[in-house]
Protein backbone atom coordinates (compact mmCIF):
# COMPACT_ATOMS: atom_id res chain seq x y z
CA UNK A 1 0.00 0.00 0.00
CA UNK A 2 1.35 3.57 -0.66
CA UNK A 3 1.02 5.85 1.49
CA UNK A 4 0.60 9.78 1.09
CA UNK A 5 1.71 12.79 3.34
CA UNK A 6 1.28 16.55 2.33
CA UNK A 7 3.22 19.51 4.04
CA UNK A 8 2.77 23.14 3.44
CA UNK A 9 3.97 26.36 4.72
CA UNK A 10 3.66 29.73 3.11
CA UNK A 11 6.31 29.21 0.32
CA UNK A 12 6.98 25.51 0.81
CA UNK A 13 4.98 22.52 -0.09
CA UNK A 14 6.34 18.84 0.43
CA UNK A 15 4.73 15.35 -0.87
CA UNK A 16 6.16 12.18 0.62
CA UNK A 17 5.14 8.92 -0.81
CA UNK A 18 5.94 5.85 0.61
CA UNK A 19 6.15 2.56 -0.50
CA UNK A 20 7.45 -1.24 0.38
CA UNK A 21 8.37 -2.73 -2.66
CA UNK A 22 9.54 -2.77 -6.38
CA UNK A 23 6.18 -2.93 -8.04
CA UNK A 24 4.95 0.33 -5.73
CA UNK A 25 7.97 2.17 -6.37
CA UNK A 26 8.01 1.63 -10.11
CA UNK A 27 4.44 2.90 -10.12
CA UNK A 28 5.64 5.70 -7.32
CA UNK A 29 8.50 6.65 -9.65
CA UNK A 30 7.11 6.65 -12.97
CA UNK A 31 3.35 8.63 -11.75
CA UNK A 32 5.75 11.41 -10.71
CA UNK A 33 7.84 11.60 -13.48
CA UNK A 34 4.72 11.76 -16.02
CA UNK A 35 2.93 14.29 -13.86
CA UNK A 36 6.21 16.81 -13.06
CA UNK A 37 6.91 16.84 -17.08
CA UNK A 38 3.72 18.86 -17.06
CA UNK A 39 4.39 21.12 -14.33
CA UNK A 40 6.30 24.50 -14.93
CA UNK A 41 8.51 24.03 -12.06
CA UNK A 42 10.77 21.40 -11.24
CA UNK A 43 10.93 20.26 -7.82
CA UNK A 44 13.61 18.99 -5.62
CA UNK A 45 13.15 15.07 -5.40
CA UNK A 46 15.01 12.71 -3.50
CA UNK A 47 14.62 9.14 -2.12
CA UNK A 48 15.19 7.61 1.52
CA UNK A 49 14.92 4.67 3.80
CA UNK A 50 12.26 4.58 6.64
CA UNK A 51 11.44 1.50 8.78
CA UNK A 52 9.95 -1.82 7.94
CA UNK A 53 12.14 -2.32 4.88
CA UNK A 54 10.13 0.92 3.29
CA UNK A 55 11.11 3.57 0.92
CA UNK A 56 9.70 7.30 0.60
CA UNK A 57 10.10 9.12 -2.17
CA UNK A 58 9.81 13.01 -1.11
CA UNK A 59 8.66 16.01 -3.65
CA UNK A 60 9.36 19.67 -2.35
CA UNK A 61 8.88 22.73 -3.97
CA UNK A 62 10.24 25.86 -2.77
CA UNK A 63 8.96 29.52 -3.57
CA UNK A 64 5.78 28.35 -4.85
CA UNK A 65 4.01 31.25 -4.42
CA UNK A 66 1.77 30.55 -6.91
CA UNK A 67 0.81 27.31 -5.56
CA UNK A 68 0.35 25.59 -8.59
CA UNK A 69 2.00 22.22 -6.69
CA UNK A 70 -1.06 21.77 -4.70
CA UNK A 71 -2.81 20.76 -8.27
CA UNK A 72 0.11 18.59 -9.14
CA UNK A 73 -0.06 16.67 -6.16
CA UNK A 74 -3.46 16.42 -6.38
CA UNK A 75 -3.26 14.63 -9.54
CA UNK A 76 -0.21 12.55 -8.62
CA UNK A 77 -2.36 11.16 -5.74
CA UNK A 78 -5.44 10.79 -7.79
CA UNK A 79 -3.39 9.10 -10.34
CA UNK A 80 -2.14 6.03 -7.41
CA UNK A 81 -5.63 5.73 -6.45
CA UNK A 82 -4.59 6.99 -3.17
CA UNK A 83 -7.61 6.91 -0.88
CA UNK A 84 -5.97 9.03 2.39
CA UNK A 85 -3.19 11.36 2.66
CA UNK A 86 -2.53 12.47 6.05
Amino acid sequence: MIDAEVRSEEKFSKLSLAYSNEEEKQRVHSCVKQMITKSCEEPETYTCSISNDREVLVIEYQDDTNRQCGDIFEEIIKALDIKKCD
